[in-house]
């Protein structure tokens, strides 16, 4: 299998890769294992709870809890795991959390993209032109589908697409320093809640 952790975050056309681990309507987190180089297991979402929209991340990045910069695409369609979606950036929903291991508080944030070739979605230009209905149900759900992890999230708010671009050139940067050279962990969490702890 290819090691989706080190394909390029960007296509040659500018396109951004986002590899998906738990498609859309997924009641389970799924992860890269680099070291079986398949995905597998992390863990089931809390009883009710599924994924909204495809989710995964941007290969080539390193985010500041460690991992790849996680990616939420939204769009109608559902796809497979370890399918890699050519996107452009819609924005991002900024998120912190517990830091895992030295105390002290971490960025978790989440990019929302749509994919390149998704023509019914060609309005939507940016995240902050969702309804407030969908925008409030997506914090709900981030903040709910780790509601049993030990991460205490906390929702900090919305940022457009030149905010989320800043985000993600600053997460390949931080991938391309030496002290990154190894492939990022994949993590274990997904999400996080305002009055609950647990992300």
């Amino acid at each position: 299998m290819v090691d989706l952790l080190r394909l390029p975050p960007r296509s040659a056309s500018g396109a951004v890769h986002v590899v998906v681990e738990s498609p859309r309507g997924s009641t389970l987190k799924l992860k890269v294992d680099p070291s079986l180089g398949v995905l597998s297991l992390s863990r089931p979402l809390p009883l009710g709870l599924a994924y909204p929209y495809d989710w995964g991340f941007v290969p080539g990045t390193l985010a500041e809890d460690g991992d790849p910069l996680d990616a939420l695409v939204c769009w109608e369609g559902a796809s497979f795991p370890g399918v890699v979606l050519p996107c452009r950036v819609l924005g991002a929903v900024m998120l912190e959390q517990d830091r895992k291991r030295d105390g002290g508080r971490v960025r978790n944030d989440r990019l929302l993209v749509r994919p390149v070739k998704d023509e019914r979605g060609a309005g939507l230009a940016s995240a902050l032109d969702l309804p407030r209905r969908v925008r409030a149900e997506l914090e709900e759900f981030f903040l709910h589908a780790i509601f049993f992890e030990p991460k205490n999230p906390r929702l900090l708010g919305w940022e457009g697409p030149e905010g989320a671009e800043r985000l993600l050139e600053s997460a390949v940067r931080a991938a391309a320093r030496p002290r990154a050279a190894a492939a990022p962990r994949r993590r274990a969490g997904t999400t996080s809640s305002r009055r609950r702890t647990g992300r």
